[in-house]
């Protein structure tokens, strides 16, 4: 579990929920937070690309909540299928193999190098250990490092902790 699937967690996470904190609420902080990211070479970035970048955003985090035990809606693989046909998502051989490179630039090709993370991720089966939190108002994407794959909170101290308070009260008022 490296690089590509922590900045696919990183870009999950520039909204912080229970914050309501969005790091990249506008064009210009998308822009810039794909820059500093290496994913784009200038900042400019349209209303209609700054909504396809959060729609796919939240299209990621479900699925990272399928990840954590929540059903999984077709829709949203449907949506990452169309974002990847967008971006021209195709494979680049070379001779230690390939890997997949979008062929759109802008914020298009930017997503798509995302996507190919998540793919990237997929093929080499440490996707499932991307999480978001199991408590729905954090919802913080977290890489699960159990053996077991087994976590649920982003943190046992803080989402974990609230749970199992909450189961106890639950418990002990029945």
């Amino acid at each position: 579990m490296g690089e590509p699937l922590e900045l696919v967690r990183d870009f999950v996470n520039t909204l912080d929920l229970e914050e309501k904190k969005d790091a990249v609420a506008t064009p210009a902080e998308l822009g810039s937070w794909l820059q500093v990211h290496g994913l784009l070479s200038e900042t400019a970035v349209t209303a209609d690309e700054h909504a396809a970048a959060l729609a796919a955003r939240e299209t990621v985090r479900r699925l990272l909540l399928a990840n954590n035990g929540e059903p999984a809606d077709p829709a949203d693989l449907a949506a990452l299928d169309h974002l990847a046909m967008e971006a021209g998502l195709a494979p680049r051989f070379d001779l230690d193999g390939f890997r997949l490179e979008p062929r759109a630039g802008g914020v298009q090709g930017a997503l798509g190098r995302l996507l190919a993370m998540v793919a990237e991720a997929m093929a080499e089966g440490t996707w499932s250990r991307l999480k978001a939190c199991s408590d729905h108002g954090c919802q913080w994407a977290f890489l699960d490092r159990s053996k077991n794959r087994s976590g649920h909170w982003c943190s046992m101290r803080v989402c974990g902790n609230r749970a199992k308070a909450r189961q106890f009260r639950e418990r002990q008022r029945t």
